[in-house]
């Protein structure tokens, strides 16, 4: 039976769609869930009358505590569940969902002939997924919507020729039949990836501005197919209700709370930033750039650098990479960090702050995050730096069940794994460390791929990209047969290719 406190605040349940949160009695968010209507949800956990399987019955019986996020809609809704899924991996997400993996969106990309479907188990097989999302009906509902605006295909039959029936209805591209060209195709994806990730707004502009540029070219045609893209897409958030404007009430957001209470920050961070370096022995050195709106991963946002000097010094790295960040170009470009993540300890953030500090920035909160313990890195203010320009809250701390150390010119924060900030920080450090070695894994394999082609005479630049686009890699390459290496480059080159790669072996 719930606490006459929490009767009460459930009588305060919006009846708009949103996320809500299940705690127990620890302040621990054990459960995650989307609503329609979050009045009406929410409370048919505490119906006495209801019939429940026992692991919904063992939730319930430990809810002590309920909150909620409101949203726009339930597509949005849908998105931000999966986030905070990510973030937090409550532990009855896992035990509720009747034995069935977690639904993901797949989008082959770079494919010769991409589609987009619902999957249970991402692959490493070079496609991008979206998600997870608990509800495969409602991700194959979001869909089902979005491919009205942007049209796709979901399978490649083999041996068609023809465009398919769902061409003529509007919802395929017909690459079949080269009425849709592959870089038109993958332009519409990117849409429709950018409208998944949240940015509706965004390419409602883009659409206006390709629209008026078409209309002032006089190719009306063209110019009357991006405005009836740009009408549906508008549409089609009031239909299945999709809009990315400023939605979240992130003083809601249990972790945000946290970190602005415990490090004594002006305001709520609505943009945190994530850094990290990944290279080989200072080879292929790269660093990424991660961005969190209100706590949620925004990847339209997220940045990538190649360092100009390939140096086996993370420290040197971490303070070119924020020196570049905070340049005058960038600052206008993409707008500035209310908080910054290192992902390391207190070389690396001595590193980061050092720059910040040289390009004028230095009122800008910086902090790290040292795997080993998941240590919360401080520095101190000096004589030649205002340190990391947070200050932090013990009392604060000591509710959290957290405790510090010093050290001459650092401050090192310990608090419990299962804390909401803890777990943000963590998802952060760990999105900017899985971008920065996807960055790198690129690039290695690009130069081991080009200098291995190189080597070759007679095969130039053009030759190269079309073996690769064929073949995939330098592997699939070996493992093909002379006579379909012919197919791609004519038998001379391909006994010449064939000759050279098995020589290497």
């Amino acid at each position: 039976m719930p606490s006459s406190e929490l009767l009460t605040k459930l009588k305060t349940l919006p009846k708009q769609p949103g996320v809500y949160f299940h705690k127990n009695a620890a302040g621990e968010i054990i459960y995650v869930g989307k609503a329609a209507v979050l009045n009406n949800r929410v409370r048919q956990y505490f119906q006495q009358s209801r019939r429940r399987d026992p692991k919904t019955e063992s939730l319930v019986g430990e809810i002590a505590d309920v909150d909620w996020m409101v949203v726009d809609s339930e597509i949005e809704a849908l998105f931000l569940e999966a986030e905070m899924i990510r973030r937090y991996m409550p532990r009855y997400n896992i035990l509720l969902r009747d034995d069935k993996s977690m639904s993901y969106i797949r989008i082959d990309y770079d494919s010769d002939f991409p589609t987009v479907s619902t999957t249970r188990r991402p692959l490493d097989d070079g496609a991008r997924y979206f998600g997870p999302f608990l509800s495969t009906l409602s991700t194959r509902q979001a869909l089902k919507g979005l491919r009205r605006v942007f049209p796709f295909a979901t399978r490649r039959i083999p041996g068609q020729k023809r465009a398919t029936l769902h061409y003529h209805l509007g919802l395929d591209p017909g690459l079949e039949e080269g009425r849709t060209s592959l870089a038109d195709y993958r332009a519409n994806l990117r849409k429709l990836i950018a409208v998944i990730e949240g940015k509706r707004q965004s390419v409602e502009k883009d659409l206006e501005k390709e629209m008026n540029r078409l209309s002032k070219a006089s190719e009306y045609e063209k110019a009357a197919a991006v405005r009836n893209q740009l009408f549906a897409l508008r549409n089609l958030s009031r239909q299945i209700i999709f809009s990315d404007k400023e939605f979240l009430d992130i003083s809601k957001d249990h972790a945000l709370s946290e970190l602005v209470d415990l490090l004594s920050l002006d305001k709520f961070p609505r943009r945190i930033e994530g850094y990290d370096i990944s290279h080989m022995s200072g080879t292929d050195v790269v660093a990424s750039m991660v961005v969190f709106t209100n706590g949620v991963s925004d990847k339209s946002e997220y940045r990538k650098f190649k360092m100009k000097l390939q140096a086996n010094n993370d420290f040197y790295n971490m303070h070119s990479t924020i020196a570049r960040r905070l340049s005058e170009k960038n600052l206008h470009t993409w707008g500035k960090p209310n908080l910054v993540l290192i992902d390391g300890g207190k070389g690396q953030l001595d590193a980061a702050i050092r720059a910040r500090d040289e390009m004028g920035d230095d009122l800008l909160p910086f902090i790290g995050l040292a795997k080993r313990e998941e240590q919360i890195v401080i520095k101190k203010a000096s004589v030649d730096s205002r340190g990391s320009n947070v200050n932090l809250n013990p009392q604060v701390l000591q509710k959290l069940g957290g405790y510090y150390t010093e050290t001459e010119d650092f401050i090192l924060v310990n608090l419990p794994h299962s804390t909401n900030l803890v777990k943000l920080l963590q998802r952060i450090r760990d999105e900017s460390h899985r971008f920065a070695v996807s960055y790198h894994s690129i690039l290695k394999i690009k130069r081991q791929t080009s200098s291995t082609l190189e080597d070759i005479p007679g095969i130039g630049p053009a030759t190269r990209k079309k073996l690769i686009r064929q073949f995939g890699s330098i592997r699939g390459l070996i493992a093909a047969p002379e006579t379909e290496i012919a197919q791609v480059v004519g038998n001379a080159k391909a006994q010449t290719i064939s000759r050279a790669l098995k020589s290497d072996l």
